[in-house]
């Protein structure tokens, strides 16, 4: 990690061209990063990705990425089902992998990526930009010195409304379809910031023509008595609110929690408002930044222990609900 320490830009190399790719991709001017090469199935994809967002190099193949001494930090952008095997590889020729979440199909796989990393002595972390959000983060300093009493509560729901459509991403199981993988990891990972691992979890939920979760509630419980209900649907548009509830008040995270815009802090002396703005990637891009110049393998923001429990949580969800992906056993 010297070489990353001494000032200069730190160049990445994406595997996918897709939607979150470019998102990434538009906020990599934070800090002192810079978009170096970029690979797709589809070369000519590759070639207008690279041209779009500055890239010098472009490539048909993800392995030529990996391979690529110029390259500091491999991006897998690419869809769920790809990513352990392309994390496997940059791990294998010792490159940091910021993998997009979720950050495998499964926690088995998920297992095998991170011990690889730690066996190579690489960083890896998974995607979840939202755990760097600085008002979300506001949030749990506030619920770590008392503000609003001892946690009950955490409500947190992300649905979007996705016409069925067999052939589309997250209806095709081969493809890794489903809510929880894409958009129920969010509420997860919310809930746990503020209250960790539950000890229970009830599932309810129903399956699209292909097999795939198409709603999912999940109710966790915990030894104290706290609760948190947490939901995810491809079926209608939800506001996306997400509240943490005290003894002494409560939080609620808007417009939407993922990329939030305020706090709206709420206890007996009134309502209290902190104002912050949509950061999207920036922040996530930073604490990589972070991560590779002090030589961490993990970054604290998003520890790898939260993405295995998450995705044992998913694990569990799926098997009361009978999703199943191709391969699995």
């Amino acid at each position: 990690m010297s070489q990353l320490s001494a000032g200069r830009s730190i160049r990445w190399g994406f595997l996918g061209a897709g939607g979150i790719a470019a998102a990434m991709a538009a906020d990599l001017h934070h800090g002192n990063n810079t978009l170096y090469a970029v690979a797709a199935r589809d070369a000519d994809r590759a070639t207008a990705f690279a041209a779009r967002f500055g890239a010098s190099h472009s490539h048909g193949d993800y392995r030529a990425v990996i391979e690529d001494p110029d390259v500091d930090i491999v991006y897998v952008a690419t869809t769920h089902p790809f990513h352990r095997e392309q994390a496997l590889m940059a791990i294998d020729a010792g490159k940091p992998v910021l993998i997009e979440k979720p950050l495998t199909l499964n926690a088995a796989q998920a297992r095998e990526v991170i011990t690889s990393a730690r066996d190579k002595g690489v960083f890896a972390m998974e995607a979840v930009w939202m755990r760097a959000n600085p008002l979300i983060l506001k949030a749990r300093e506030m619920v770590a010195r008392g503000v609003i009493g001892d946690v009950v509560s955490v409500h947190a729901d992300f649905s979007i409304r996705l016409d069925f459509d067999p052939t589309h991403r997250l209806y095709d199981l081969a493809n890794g379809g489903g809510a929880l993988l894409d958009l129920g990891v969010y509420p997860m990972h919310f809930a746990s910031m503020f209250l960790g691992r539950p000890d229970t979890q009830q599932v309810l939920g129903t399956l699209s023509p292909t097999g795939s979760d198409a709603t999912v509630a999940l109710q966790w419980g915990y030894a104290s008595g706290v609760t948190a209900q947490l939901r995810c649907a491809t079926t209608a548009l939800t506001p996306g609110r997400a509240t943490i509830a005290g003894t002494a008040g409560s939080i609620s995270v808007e417009p939407w929690f993922l990329n939030p815009d305020r706090l709206v802090l709420t206890t007996s002396d009134g309502e209290s408002r902190f104002d912050g703005e949509g950061t999207a990637y920036g922040p996530q891009i930073e604490e990589v930044e972070r991560c590779l110049r002090e030589g961490l393998l993990e970054s604290p923001l998003a520890p790898q222990a939260d993405t295995i429990a998450i995705l044992e949580l998913i694990d569990e969800a799926r098997a009361d609900l009978g999703v199943r992906y191709p391969g699995e056993a």
